[in-house]
């Protein structure tokens, strides 16, 4: 196996680091006719996400189609070394979402919005407003508007990046369906980063998230997380664990 790809629970993830993530993403939007696939999709899978994977075969699959599977929670480096693929350094699709931004903020992208806030129109008008006046260099464009129209041939809406926010997989599902659809370079799952950019969420302090306790501040913020943690922390090791010693005895 390829040593910068980690196979968990039949899920490639990349081992790699933030700042080689950002300078491929920066390339490609720099140069798209230099570059193969078409467009650069981008996911960030947490343990929650290979859970749901693994008792869902369509969407392992989608996930497995994704150019680059960022290790996006603590579990899955933990885990990795447990299976002796070990993932060099955990990457929160949060901070690259947020230096992304601010490259393209520098560089004038137009950046393509879908299922922020839910898809209600008037708060994701609200995230958009806040994203520009923190980022005044990009145009950013709210994909979930009905009256725009995005498919070619039909406009000429060109975009660098489309950051898509409906959460674990309604997210992945919704980039594969459209990203021959929307003439855009990059296609990112991003849950609910820009939430914590635009403040109407809180992410956990500095300290929690890096002794990967970001999970217990989620669920101090939300009891109705619980079941979500439950997953990442307590289901996802024991399928990890369960599935080394079947493979241990074959």
């Amino acid at each position: 196996m390829n040593r910068n790809i980690a196979l968990i629970l039949k899920v490639r993830i990349n081992s790699t680091s933030t700042s080689l993530v950002l300078r491929k993403v920066l390339d490609f939007v720099a140069n798209p006719s230099l570059q193969r696939p078409k467009a650069l999709v981008v996911f960030t899978p947490n343990p929650e996400f290979l859970v749901a994977a693994y008792h869902d075969e369509n969407f392992r699959q989608i996930l497995n189609q994704a150019d680059i599977n960022l290790p996006d929670g603590w579990g899955l480096i933990l885990l990795s070394r447990l299976i002796g693929q070990p993932i060099k350094e955990r990457i929160a699709g949060a901070d690259l979402v947020q230096r992304l931004l601010a490259e393209g903020n520098k560089r004038k992208w137009t950046v393509g919005i879908s299922g922020a806030r839910k898809g209600d129109l008037e708060e994701s008008t609200e995230v958009i407003k806040r994203l520009k006046t923190k980022y005044p260099g990009l145009v950013i464009v709210n994909l979930d508007d009905t009256k725009l129209e995005i498919s070619p041939p039909a406009g000429g809406l060109k975009l660098e990046i489309v950051l898509a926010c409906q959460g674990m997989e309604k997210q992945e599902k919704w980039i594969m369906e459209n990203k021959d659809k929307i003439n855009a370079k990059v296609f990112m799952g991003v849950g609910g980063s820009l939430d914590f950019l635009t403040g109407f969420s809180q992410r956990a302090p500095l300290w929690m998230q890096a002794v990967g306790l970001e999970w217990l501040w989620r669920a101090l913020q939300s009891p109705a997380h619980w079941k979500r943690i439950w997953k990442a922390v307590v289901v996802f090791p024991w399928l990890v664990v369960r599935e080394k010693i079947l493979i241990s005895k074959h």
